[in-house]
């Protein structure tokens, strides 16, 4: 039977494609669209944002928190277009390889939330950081729609 480590390994690689047909698709976007900001969505409203976000996201669960590493998060303006979206997240692949490594002694990782002292385990903040990667992939598409583009489908079963 595969352990843990492999088998979310696998699901990031999937993961992982499914983010690549959405780089694909902001390749389409124009500059301005990509980072105009819509009110109407949250974490700053723009397409760029939002993966942004994403990726401090896994900065902080999976590279600070559970790593003990000190990255510091990308602010919104330093990311001026898709390729350098893509460059933060060939960053954010590199510490997840290690997280992989690590995924089995990752029992106990205590994080604070509200000024509540939690603990949990590399398997639900792996799955959080994930989730939570596709509900704002599901915005970046829907605030294209907004502005006249036609997402495509970015879902692992397509």
């Amino acid at each position: 039977m595969k352990s843990l480590p492999k088998y979310s390994k696998e699901q990031y690689e999937l993961v992982k494609d499914s983010r690549n047909v959405l780089f694909d698709y902001c390749k389409t976007i124009s500059a301005e669209d990509f980072i105009n900001q819509n009110s109407s969505f949250g974490r700053g409203g723009s397409m760029r944002n939002l993966l942004v976000h994403i990726a401090n996201t896994y900065q902080y669960w999976i590279a600070n928190v559970s790593l003990r590493k000190n990255i510091a998060y990308d602010e919104y303006e330093t990311v001026k277009d898709i390729s350098d979206a893509i460059r933060l997240f060939n960053a954010v692949d590199e510490f997840m390889s290690d997280f992989f490594e690590r995924m089995d002694s990752l029992t106990e990782i205590q994080y604070e939330i509200s000024g509540v002292k939690k603990v949990s385990d590399s398997f639900k903040i792996f799955t959080h950081v994930i989730t939570h990667e596709f509900h704002h992939k599901g915005q970046v598409l829907s605030i294209s729609r907004h502005l006249g583009y036609f997402p495509i489908d970015t879902d692992i079963m397509r």
